[in-house]
This record gives structure tokens, C-alpha cells and sequence, in this order.
């Protein structure tokens, strides 16, 4: 296993669509185990394939507590249903050092496939359903920063420059 380099925004692997998984290979078997020790060692709650630069309908995630952790890999994962709406603090590991209130569906039910090929659905609330959409969102090529309004994205814009000054001048 290894940990992988994390993109950052802007970069364009971070915008694309990314195609349905035909079948579960070695390769994606392989890619869900690094992306996963890559998540824990960043430390985040999820990971999306295009974040680590592949175009893999592929997410990694685990909202449990750090002394229980559950490990949830999903391949093709698809929200087939929502309901309410919660507006909560997100960040992102290809976002680093920028947090924004987001509204998502505070409770949704997602289908997905493991690992072994099996149809697996899960009903969601709270963290974990909003680190699916989350994940999700990513293999759709959209950002979190993205669900902002136009006035919000434009502040974003602004202090994330701001940012990635201040890290450029402290290497």
C-alpha cells in the first residue's frame, strides 16, 4: 500500500466526469486500498479517485469515531434518494485550509458496489451522508466550493489565492 499525492484546485482532474466501473479489478482493488490508507494518513473522512488522479468511479470513506473506525468503499456509487436539508461545515482535502457552510440532503439512501461486485444500499444521516454527497459530488467533477453562492464563491476565490501564497512563501 501507499499513500498517494492528493490534487489541489484548480487542477483540472478535479473537474471531470468520471465513467462507470465496468468491473472490479486488481487495479481498483489495489487503487481503494492506497486511497484509503492515503485518506487515514491526511487524516479525512473521504476520498474520491479523481482527488488521487484517477478516473475511477471509486470513493473511500469513514465518519466513525478514530478508536471504531469503518472503512466504507464504494464502487459506482449513486444517491437514489433524498430527503431534508442540513447545512453544515465542509472542507476538503483538495481544498486545503478553506471551510464554507454547504447545504446537502440531510438524510439519503445510496447504492454502490464493494469491492467483491456485491449491491450494497445504505441508508444515510448526519456526517455520513453528507461526506457521500460529498464523494460523490467529486466523481461528477464538482467541488464543494461549487454549492456556494456566486458572492460566497467570489470571497473563496480571494482568500484560497491568499492561501496558497502564504504556503508557497513558507517552502
Amino acid at each position: 500500500m501507499a499513500i498517494l499525492p492528493v490534487y489541489h484546485y484548480p487542477d483540472e482532474v478535479l473537474r471531470q466526469q468520471v465513467p462507470l466501473e465496468k468491473e472490479i479489478d486488481q487495479s481498483l482493488i489495489d487503487l481503494a486500498k492506497d486511497m484509503a490508507e492515503t485518506m487515514y494518513a491526511a487524516p479525512g473522512v473521504g476520498l474520491a479517485a479523481p482527488q488521487v488522479g484517477e478516473s475511477r468511479r471509486l470513493i473511500v470513506l469513514d465518519c466513525a469515531p478514530k478508536e471504531s473506525p469503518r472503512l466504507i468503499t464504494a464502487v459506482n456509487p449513486e444517491i437514489v434518494l433524498r430527503d431534508g436539508e442540513s447545512y453544515q461545515e465542509e472542507g476538503c482535502l483538495s481544498v486545503p485550509g478553506y471551510y464554507a457552510q454547504v447545504t446537502r440532503s440531510s438524510r439519503i439512501k445510496v447504492r454502490y458496489l464493494d469491492l467483491e461486485g456485491k449491491e450494497m444500499t445504505m441508508d444515510c444521516a448526519g456526517l455520513l451522508a453528507v461526506c457521500f454527497q460529498h464523494e460523490i459530488d467529486h466523481l461528477d467533477g464538482v467541488l464543494f466550493i461549487d454549492h456556494l453562492s456566486s458572492l460566497k464563491k467570489s470571497l473563496f476565490r480571494r482568500k484560497y489565492k491568499k492561501l496558497q501564497a502564504q504556503q508557497e512563501e513558507r517552502m
